[in-house]
């Protein structure tokens, strides 16, 4: 077992939960420097910064999330730092330059998150085409041949339907070998046919574990197809209190204070995305309302209860092949911390009996 922590950083206001529920939480540059050094302290691996250009959802206020993890880099020493970005709203060109020189400022520790889009009203307001889905995909899978390119090429040509390349170079590299790791979302059979191809990393959104694995299955059966092998993140909201009951009871209590407006607004947009593709496939196309609270449907994973039940439930998401774990939190000055002094340790056990096990089988 080689399970890998993330957290989800809240460089926008709001909080992970669309509620009126008092959340200890910021969206301020200094909380987030103090958050991320704390996330590193206590066994993190990674942290992803939001891509959130208008106000949604209750996000009134954002911070830039390529900024937002240069300004992280001098600040923490091991975290890995994923930005994510829209293509459409940047050229692959100018975001390989500044992540080569984030890479540079963090030692080796930026990776991107490339998000095809879900939000049409950011694209309009900027003035920029919405393209149909499957094209959003497409794009993106431009984009993310082109920051390999490059990342990688002293002289890099590409010639796309959405992207030209005339012998391009970005001087220094990036740090990482062979390059900073790339990360996609998506649930359509577009964004798991993208992954397969070009992406390093697959982020899914909560779900049951027979739903996850199918989808692994199904990635994975298509990265064997392109000779490449794929990797699964997975999101997750993390209620661990003494009891199960505590628990949900603060569950029950975030959906019950729902900010009902926002809910209905959010969901209105982001069902539209996920019933646009062809199979009906989306993301949040099965989304119920209490599932939107969160809304990157991080209650169906079902991290929720005593740490115990939560090492449980990891160790079941990682039997049928999920590698990283994707953490929204409540109050994150104290559910942050507590997941990694209490949870990690004891998945951190799990994997060395684990790895004893073998070794004594071998």
């Amino acid at each position: 077992m080689d399970i890998r922590f993330a957290y989800w950083v809240p460089n926008v206001s709001g909080g992970l939960v669309v509620s009126k529920i008092p959340q200890r939480t910021n969206w301020t540059f200094d909380y987030n420097a103090q958050l991320a050094q704390t996330a590193e302290q206590v066994g993190f691996d990674y942290a992803l910064a939001q891509a959130r250009f208008i106000a949604s959802y209750g996000a009134e206020n954002q911070l830039e999330a390529l900024t937002t993890v240069a300004a992280l880099a001098p600040v923490t020493e091991r975290l890995k730092l994923i930005a994510a970005v829209h293509p459409g709203l940047w050229h692959p060109g100018v975001v390989a330059k500044m992540g080569a020189t984030i890479d540079a400022l963090s030692g080796g520790r930026f990776a991107l998150n490339v998000v095809s889009g879900w939000f049409k009203d950011e694209f309009i307001i900027y003035g920029e085409p919405w393209l149909d889905h499957d094209e959003r995909y497409r794009r993106s899978e431009e984009f993310i041949r082109v920051l390999k390119g490059m990342w990688t090429e002293d002289e890099f040509y590409f010639r796309g339907d959405f992207y030209r390349i005339n012998g391009g170079w970005v001087k220094p590299k990036p740090l990482s070998v062979p390059h900073p790791e790339v990360f996609q979302g998506g649930n359509s059979k577009a964004a798991r046919r993208m992954a397969a191809r070009v992406s390093d990393w697959y982020f899914m959104n909560g779900n049951s574990i027979e739903g996850v694995k199918e989808q692994i299955q199904e990635v994975s059966a298509l990265a064997r197809q392109e000779g490449r092998k794929v990797k699964f993140g997975l999101n997750a909201f993390a209620l661990v209190r003494d009891t199960e009951a505590e628990a949900y009871a603060v569950l029950e209590e975030i959906i019950a204070k729902a900010d009902v407006e926002a809910v209905h607004g959010f969901g209105e947009a982001v069902k539209n995305a996920g019933a646009s593709t062809r199979e009906r496939q989306g993301m949040w196309a099965n989304s119920n309302f209490s599932d939107l609270v969160q809304y990157n449907d991080g209650f169906k994973t079902g991290l929720i209860g005593t740490k115990e039940q939560v090492v449980e439930r990891i160790r079941q998401y990682y039997e049928v092949g999920v590698d990283l774990f994707l953490l929204g939190f409540l109050h994150y000055s104290d559910d942050l911390p507590a997941f990694g002094q209490e949870v990690i340790p004891l998945v951190r056990q799990l994997e060395a009996h684990r790895l004893t096990e073998e070794l004594v089988v071998a």
